[in-house]
């Protein structure tokens, strides 16, 4: 402890501010040592770190460009197919306003003749029906104008064969004039 009171009682004649040359060799022995520690060891696993992240950084870079570039070809592809597509609905709704056309078209043409049909069915059950009238009228009418003689002449005419040639002279005297009259 002397020594320590020998030292403490000594006037400083050194600069606090500036270390020994002691201090100083042992300091730079210490920050050598430290380099050559940090370039030996910790310096080449750094670098071959940040060389392999480089590495992935680089490698992660292209598969994104073949990425990107894969994208824009499917996209490409895409592209064509929908046009193709738009093209093909285009062709096909084309195609079915054809074939509507062509539909309405027959659908037309099987109601003219269907309607034609029943024209023509029509008419002839109509002249049936007219000839059917005509026929019983003739009878109605010759047995009225029958009885209508009967009683002018104040005979009955019972004569069939006779009867009907009378009535079918005046019936054609009657369509005679009403023809004239026409």
């Amino acid at each position: 402890m002397q020594n320590l009171v020998t030292v403490a009682a000594e006037p400083a004649s050194q600069n606090p501010l500036i270390p020994a040359l002691y201090d100083i060799g042992w300091s730079a022995l210490c920050l050598v040592i430290i380099l050559l520690v940090v370039w030996r060891f910790a310096l080449p696993r750094v670098t071959k770190m940040l060389d392999e992240r480089s590495a992935a950084i680089e490698g992660n870079i292209e598969k994104a460009d073949a990425a990107q570039k894969e994208a824009e070809a499917v996209l490409t592809e895409y592209n064509k197919q929908l046009a193709d597509a738009r093209r093909e609905a285009g062709e096909i709704r084309e195609s079915a306003h054809g074939d509507g056309k062509k539909i309405v078209a027959e659908a037309k043409a099987q109601a003219t003749a269907e309607a034609e049909r029943v024209m023509t069915s029509a008419q002839t059950q109509i002249e049936a029906e007219r000839q059917s009238a005509m026929v019983s009228l003739r009878t109605e009418v010759g047995g009225i104008a029958l009885d209508l003689a009967g009683n002018v002449i104040g005979e009955s005419l019972s004569d069939d064969q006779k009867a009907q040639s009378v009535v079918d002279r005046f019936l054609a005297d009657l369509e005679a004039s009403e023809k004239a009259a026409k």
